[in-house]
């Protein structure tokens, strides 16, 4: 779900090989994210009608099969698309994960664990997507990384469907899916995304840029409007949006997210490409992220009965900004136990944090039969937030490098602008979210 090192170290290794930048090689990280942070914003209802555990098995189905393609590509704009086809697979499967787990475990406790134990996962994943990456991508050639990852999908999909039970009911097996809404919402985030992330290596200059741009604000728009007013079967529960303070939890968590993905996008190139670390070591570093992320998801499940809402998503932002000052501040040439070190350590606050906290309070927020939908908006938030960092992010470093001749300036106001995320983030939950701790035990339909 989160990149952290491994999916930086691989892409960046990846574009060395097939000689193009690292502004360019970019778009590997990119593309996953933007099509997963995309097309999960309809895949917990597509769960709800063709059942979540139907939706897992056959998205991952489809995960193996584009990155197993991707293997055989030969430039990085056509192994970028696949990743980007990849992404969709994956953005069918976590929605619909969380729904299976949420829909077993009411309200309370077990839910909490549960949830806590599945957002630690990524941080754990990550630390073995550090070291894998490393070991293909630099000592055999690229390809061998897609092969090995479609054969490790292989085998824990078809586990899956052979461990996993089948749902005893469909939540909405009548139900059916709003392809006009799902076409507007998808269409007008991507485009936003292509915008930005398209930025830093054409620039504002061309005409397309602008065009683009308004055109993904018209499908957001339109995408609004027929959600509240004409589509019967929405993409999304329109009461999530009604509960209180939950529009400000969502735009908080959004703007925490892009200041973590800057901090790691920018962190791995100051050790890659500035203090010239290997792949190995640049993973290492990162294992600090891993170790304290998983506790981190952990203490967010507990923290959820004891604190509000505002003050959850207070720690991860604060915690995020302390983490981009740190970094923002590092001398060019510096021992990595100086600043950066104790960065990673403050930063697992962020993203997986406000991830475990996010989804129980979103959970919580909705009926059972919306569980799979519920997953949807923060898998959108979470990943959209990640990819649309860089975009932005890089968007500042394009145009304050002195045209490549100070990379590490570049690097810097990058950072700053991820500082003022962090900082906006914590001060709209400060300001505007009001959601009490939650210590129900059970399901309350009515409410």
């Amino acid at each position: 779900m989160i990149p952290y090192g491994a999916g930086i170290n691989s892409a960046l290794a990846i574009g060395e090989q097939l000689g193009v930048t690292p502004g360019e090689s970019a778009w590997i990280v990119a593309a996953y994210p933007l099509t997963q942070g995309t097309f999960v914003l309809m895949g917990g209802r597509i769960g709800a009608v063709y059942g979540h555990r139907n939706v897992v098995a056959a998205a991952g189905i489809w995960w193996v099969v584009w990155t197993l393609i991707s293997g055989f590509m030969t430039d990085v704009i056509s192994l970028s698309i696949m990743r980007a086809l990849s992404g969709i697979g994956g953005a069918f499967i976590v929605p619909n994960a969380i729904a299976l787990l949420t829909i077993t475990f009411p309200p309370g406790r077990m839910r909490n664990i549960s949830v806590g134990l599945f957002g630690a996962m990524a941080p754990i994943g990550a630390a073995g997507g550090s070291v894998f990456p490393g070991f293909f991508v630099q000592l055999l050639p690229w390809k061998w990384l897609f092969f090995f990852l479609a054969i490790l999908g292989s085998a824990i999909f078809t586990l899956f469907v052979l461990v996993v039970p089948k749902e005893p009911e469909r939540m909405d097996p009548n139900g059916k899916i709003d392809f006009i809404g799902a076409y507007l919402g998808v269409a007008g985030l991507i485009l936003f995304n292509f915008v930005w992330n398209q930025a830093p290596n054409v620039g504002w200059d061309e005409p397309y840029e602008y065009a683009l741009l308004i055109l993904s604000i018209l499908h957001i728009v339109a995408f609004a409007l027929w959600e509240s007013t004409f589509a019967k079967d929405p993409i999304l529960p329109l009461n999530i949006w009604k509960a209180p303070s939950f529009a400000w939890m969502i735009l908080s968590t959004f703007f925490t997210c892009m200041a973590v993905g800057i901090l790691i996008w920018y962190a791995s190139l100051w050790n890659l490409q500035i203090r010239h670390y290997s792949l190995f070591l640049n993973a290492a570093g990162f294992a600090t992220l891993a170790v304290c992320g998983a506790i981190a998801a952990i203490l967010s499940a507990v923290a959820i009965r004891h604190l509000a809402a505002q003050y959850i998503m207070a720690i991860g932002s604060l915690a995020s900004a302390t983490a981009l000052v740190l970094v923002c501040t590092m001398p060019e040439q510096q021992t990595y136990w100086a600043q950066m070190f104790p960065a990673l350590i403050i930063i697992a606050l962020g993203p997986d944090f406000l991830f475990t906290a996010s989804q129980i309070i979103a959970s919580n927020t909705v009926k059972r039969s919306q569980q799979g939908m519920a997953g949807s908006v923060i898998g959108t938030v979470l990943s959209y937030g990640l990819s649309t960092g860089l975009g932005f992010a890089g968007t500042v470093e394009a145009y304050t490098n002195s045209h490549g001749r100070d990379p590490v300036q570049g690097y810097r106001n990058a950072l700053y602008l991820g500082i003022g995320m962090a900082v906006c983030a914590a001060a709209m939950a400060l300001t505007f979210v009001r959601i009490p701790k939650d210590r129900r035990e059970g399901w309350d339909e009515d409410a």
